[in-house]
């Protein structure tokens, strides 16, 4: 991808912003519509966007984070949630004073929609809720780093100092447990194990574990016993 000038100008007054707040703010003015409000206090928190009667929240990772506030507002009122996944990522390289940029590439991962697994595992019980949406995000997306010494040992002190939203790709609703059936591969057979589940879709016995857990809680799974040291699993029809 290259870089242009309006780019470069927002690393450079991105640089010394947390973490998300650059890709928080873009997707918010990409979703937002004429007669939304903003950053309205209800019931003792801020929510991001209101919109008619539904209040929207936006989060680019940590959902556990925002569980209670979640948990909170669906007692009065219809709550969407709106979440991110980079099916493609840039990783933007800068100096310290984020004045210059050393490089950028294309990152070879891409992001899947199963990965929202990796978050929903810590709000499975909220996906049951009548009056609960999940919203996943599908976005091109530009990581900015910085070697300032402050990063995470894995990165060798690198920072991850702002991440942008470059386009979304695919918006996928989620306004009832059972979309959340499209996971469970048609040919898979029953009943399945974690193992099997991760072989199937081409996923981490991790994610299948995470996924199984989810679709459990959200009553589309059942356990059925066990094939040695490995649960196995019904899809409850």
């Amino acid at each position: 991808m290259e870089m242009n000038r309006k780019t470069a100008a927002s690393i450079r007054a991105g640089i010394g912003l947390q973490n998300e707040r650059s890709l928080h703010a873009a997707i918010k003015e990409w979703y937002s519509r004429p007669d939304d409000r903003f950053e309205v206090m209800v019931d003792n928190y801020v929510v991001d966007i209101v919109r008619d009667d539904v209040l929207i929240e936006i989060q680019t990772k940590n959902l556990s984070a925002i569980h209670r506030k979640l948990r909170a507002l669906i007692q009065n009122h219809p709550v969407r949630l709106v979440y991110p996944i980079p099916e493609e990522k840039w990783i933007v390289r800068v100096s310290k004073s984020g004045e210059k940029i050393l490089s950028s590439r294309k990152s070879p991962k891409r992001g899947k929609l199963s990965e929202i697994f990796e978050e929903v595992v810590y709000i499975p019980g909220l996906l049951k809720e009548d009056h609960f949406t999940l919203e996943v995000l599908m976005i091109q997306e530009e990581e900015v780093r910085c070697d300032d010494g402050k990063g995470s040992w894995w990165r060798k002190g690198v920072s991850i100092v702002d991440r942008r939203l470059i386009d979304v790709v695919e918006q996928i609703r989620f306004s009832d447990t059972k979309d959340f059936g499209r996971f469970l591969p048609r040919t898979l057979a029953v009943p399945f194990t974690n193992k099997m589940l991760a072989e199937e879709r081409g996923e981490s016995v991790s994610l299948a574990q995470k996924m199984t857990y989810c679709l459990k809680k959200m009553g589309l799974l059942k356990e059925v016993g066990k094939k040695g040291n490995e649960l196995l699993f019904e899809i409850v029809r």
